[in-house]
């Protein structure tokens, strides 16, 4: 019965729970659920998409340190988050972008969105989506240069991929109102112009499924994300017939990318279960619309940025009760607290 004058008392605070899961540890998860993506996107535009995305990473990951340096801040490359912010960034660009252009995008995404708001877990926005919004707004010319896949991309690393043979993407094509001319397998596979980390939906779900099944991510806000535009596209199409029309739209573009990678980030989308639904929903109502009625084919990127401002005010409405805690109850401590903030 003296056994226990031999243990150790050790005093921490909490939590007292130990779990292997980390930051850096859910950015390798994201980091081998993009690698299917990288990969078709190389493939068919040739080794330049990879360069270009190793760039972004650099870039990303440079001015990070960079920041922390001058801010004279602990350093914050070991959690990988500027890794994932410099893939997603190259992921939503063509390939035929400058690599300058792309560094400024880094800047944009890692110093004034993310670390001037303190660093991953208080920006508002997401860093890669609001740097491809600034590229989009300063640079619209490189960022609508499609190069459609062929053999011809293997042999340019340069500044650009000038002398290959660009092309409408099948987006620009559902946004006239008309069907795309190539083939619905070719847009699964990838076989089609578009930004490097989009064109292949296949690749994109598979990652997905691999977040789902890492517990990385849940389906809340990827199924009614993607449902969403399914249901909107299926009953007001553009084109018929009607599924074939949807299965475009849900396809093509950066949705795939945007409902699986972008929406569920951690930092800016709700936590609570009926806020991710609300969430979703109004990212697919705000694509479609967008799509639709908007300037650019695309609207994926400016749906999620447009609902991660909406995230407080989601989670203040969404927040679950404490339990055991009645309406009545919460109404009379919430009048309590006010007539004892105005009493002092």
């Amino acid at each position: 019965m003296s056994d226990y004058k031999d243990l150790k008392l050790t005093v921490a605070s909490s939590p007292h729970v130990n779990s292997p899961v980390n930051t850096r540890s859910l950015m390798l998860d994201l980091i081998i659920a993009l690698v299917p993506a990288l990969c078709v996107g190389t493939y068919f535009f040739g080794p330049r998409a990879l360069v270009l995305t190793l760039v972004s990473v650099v870039g990303c990951m440079f001015f990070e340190w960079l920041y922390n340096a001058i801010m004279k801040k602990p350093q914050t490359l070991g959690d990988l988050s500027a890794v994932i912010t410099g893939i997603l960034l190259a992921f939503v660009c063509p390939v035929a972008l400058p690599y300058w252009t792309i560094l400024i995008g880094d800047f944009f995404a890692i110093v004034l969105t993310k670390t001037l708001f303190g660093g991953l877990g208080k920006n508002f926005l997401n860093p890669a989506l609001a740097g491809r919004a600034f590229l989009m707004l300063s640079y619209a010319s490189f960022m609508s240069t499609w190069v459609k896949p062929g053999i011809s991309n293997w042999m340019d690393l340069g500044a650009g991929v000038a002398d290959a043979v660009t092309g409408a993407t099948p987006l620009a094509n559902l946004h006239t109102g008309a069907l795309p001319k190539v083939e619905l397998v070719d847009v699964l596979v990838g076989n089609v112009g578009g930004c490097i980390g989009e064109v292949s939906a296949i690749a994109l779900i598979c990652g997905g499924i691999y977040l789902v099944i890492r517990g990385v991510i849940n389906i809340r806000i990827p199924a009614t994300y993607i449902g969403t535009v399914a249901i909107l596209t299926l009953i007001f199409p553009q084109g018929n017939p009607n599924v074939t029309w949807m299965l475009y739209q849900l396809c093509s573009g950066g949705l795939m990318l945007g409902a699986f990678f972008m929406a569920t980030d951690y930092v800016t989308s709700p936590c609570t279960p009926k806020g991710e639904i609300i969430y979703g929903v109004g990212c697919g109502l705000l694509t479609v619309f967008i799509r639709y009625f908007g300037g650019f084919p695309e609207g994926v990127s400016y749906a999620i940025l447009v609902m991660n401002l909406f995230v407080p005010i989601i989670e203040k409405y969404t927040h679950p009760s404490r339990f055991g805690l009645t309406k009545a109850a919460a109404k009379a401590a919430k009048a309590a607290a006010k007539k004892g903030g105005a009493e002092v």
